[in-house]
């Protein structure tokens, strides 16, 4: 029997390497490559195109979120299992939105786990009971009317969620350029572009909005420097 081939994002080792052991206790699936980042994610679909991946939302550089985008435009047929330790709506809401197939809580047994690969798979969705209950809620009052959760009056595009994601994480002009390959100028540019289409004029805004919009998740913020830094310094 074909095993099932999965790519782990996550950027945390020791809950990789417990995934790893959990997902290869059933002999029918094969753990084929492991990213560390939403772009090494990317880069490890094109060339290694496992049956399914397995993607934290929270990862440096580039988010889940944004990864699975980007993965899904290339390659409409890939199957994308969700792994968050997150379970609000606006989460949820966001990854059925991207196009991921399944969402799982990291509290999901190894058994749950592995059930899921097997239904993604096989071509069906997965959401663990809680999500799964809450996802039809709101869909029922969608058609009642009363809307599903607030969303954001401005919608970015790819390339503006990447730069906040870099502004907000503390990276430099210098190396949001060499890691989207485009000049300091050039970030410059996008960069006051963004904040005009925000109307947010500070690094500490744009932080806020990046972990209110889920972005980036609030822990992100322990590691960018205080309010106090100004855009200047941050250059």
């Amino acid at each position: 029997m074909k095993r099932i081939t999965v790519l782990l994002a996550e950027d945390h080792m020791l809950v990789r390497q417990g995934l790893r052991l959990l997902i290869e206790a059933d002999g029918d699936i094969e753990i084929v490559g492991e990213a560390k980042t939403g772009r090494e994610a990317i880069q490890m679909n094109s060339d290694l195109r496992p049956d399914v991946i397995v993607m934290d939302i929270a990862m440096p550089l580039l988010n889940g979120l944004q990864a699975t985008r980007q993965i899904l435009k290339a390659f409409p047929a890939t199957k994308i299992l969700i792994l968050s330790a997150h379970s609000d709506p606006e989460y949820v809401e966001q990854v059925v939105k991207a196009g991921a197939l399944g969402y799982l809580i990291k509290q999901s047994s190894g058994e749950v786990v592995a059930k899921a690969l097997r239904e993604l798979h096989n071509g069906k969705t997965f959401f663990t009971h809680t999500i799964a209950k809450r996802l039809k809620a709101d869909y029922q009052k969608s058609e009642d009317g009363v809307g599903l959760q607030k969303r954001s009056n401005t919608e970015l595009t790819a390339r503006e969620a990447e730069l906040l994601q870099l502004i907000a994480e503390g990276h430099v002009n210098k190396q949001i350029a060499s890691e989207l390959g485009i000049s300091i100028k050039t970030v410059e540019k996008h960069r006051q572009h963004l904040m005009d289409k925000l109307n947010i004029h500070d690094i500490a805004g744009l932080t806020r909005f990046a972990i209110a919009s889920g972005i980036i998740e609030s822990s992100v913020q322990s590691t960018i420097g205080g309010e106090a830094l100004s855009q200047k310094e941050r250059r």
